[in-house]
């Protein structure tokens, strides 16, 4: 029988090595590719056949989540009609590992009179796609990966790879951060909680409020029935404090003779963790996990109580 985890393990180690050699090949002419992606007043359309065209459709995909204008298009569907697509200010990224691919090259002569700059990604610096290229991207493997070596496994993950590498090249330059990726994800879990408000969350009825005097017997009764594990302390409509059940535990325990005389007041956190209602979700779960509590207080500007944000909120 197969010793699967062998062959899969030696097969990760094959593709991992390839990565690693591939950094000799971040050179002047990646530089440029990424300057000229980064000036590009137009869109980059990517370019490529058979494995090359899916790890470009991916590339294409990843570019355009991160803020650069991009899209696949199959190079045969180029050469019969659709080059009009591509603008004097777009750039083209083809992509041939062999960089001798005829259905890619077809489109090339075009390209080059119109002026369009051409990015090539391929395996060897003396094919023909590297000699037309405007600036060329070197993903050379020295073998694919085990049993057979000769499936394209190395070589497409080395160009998945790069065109990651231009990624975040990009993202870096245009200082691209969570609120721009959240923009274009918005059906996503990171989108959500990105641009999900306070206000789109918080409990805002039923909410126990109570008098700083009332006595922690009562506070017990409300921080149960509330059902947040806290009971927040107003004042004139104001919050001056809060008290959560570990806070009853702990007055329990330090003197339980003592316990049902006092108040809410003689345990409470005077200066909790509040809020505005625009306060988004991500930066909640920061303070939550920072501070170690479970809720915080959402308030106005005058410190008027509008609702609570609690751990269980701010999952999506």
């Amino acid at each position: 029988m197969n010793d699967w985890n062998t062959i899969a393990i030696q097969c990760l180690r094959d593709e991992a090595q390839a990565l690693l050699n591939l950094i000799p090949n971040v050179d002047s002419d990646f530089g440029k590719a990424v300057d000229l992606i980064l000036h590009c007043q137009g869109k980059v359309i990517i370019t490529g056949v058979g494995k090359s065209g899916h790890v470009g459709a991916k590339i294409a995909a990843t570019l355009s989540s991160t803020g650069t204008p991009s899209f696949f298009v199959n190079p045969l569907d180029l050469y019969h009609g659709d080059l009009g697509v591509v603008q004097p200010d777009d750039i083209v990224m083809a992509i041939s590992y062999s960089g001798q691919t005829d259905e890619l090259l077809r489109i090339v002569p075009s390209l080059v009179e119109r002026k369009v700059p051409i990015i090539g990604v391929s395996g060897y610096r003396d094919s023909l796609l590297a000699k037309y290229s405007t600036a060329h991207i070197c993903i050379y493997v020295e073998e694919e990966a085990r049993p057979l070596r000769l499936a394209p496994t190395c070589s497409s993950t080395a160009t998945l790879a790069m065109g990651d590498a231009i990624a975040c090249c990009l993202m870096e330059a245009r200082g691209f951060k969570e609120q721009d990726f959240a923009r274009f994800h918005p059906g996503g879990v990171l989108g959500k909680r990105l641009l999900t408000r306070a206000s789109d969350v918080m409990k805002r009825d039923d909410l126990p409020v109570a008098s700083p005097q009332l006595r922690l017997a009562d506070a017990l009764i409300l921080i149960s029935q509330g059902r947040l594990g806290v009971c927040v302390a107003v004042e004139e409509d104001k919050v001056v404090g809060l008290i959560t059940d570990g806070d009853l535990r702990r007055a329990l325990e330090r003197g339980r003779d003592h316990f049902y005389d006092l108040t809410i007041a003689d345990v409470m956190t005077r200066s909790p963790k509040t809020v505005s209602p625009d306060t988004r979700i991500i930066e909640i779960d920061h303070i939550l996990n920072q501070n170690k509590i479970h809720c915080v207080l959402v308030v106005d500007q005058e410190g008027h109580l509008l609702g609570i944000v609690d751990s269980f909120r701010t999952v999506l």
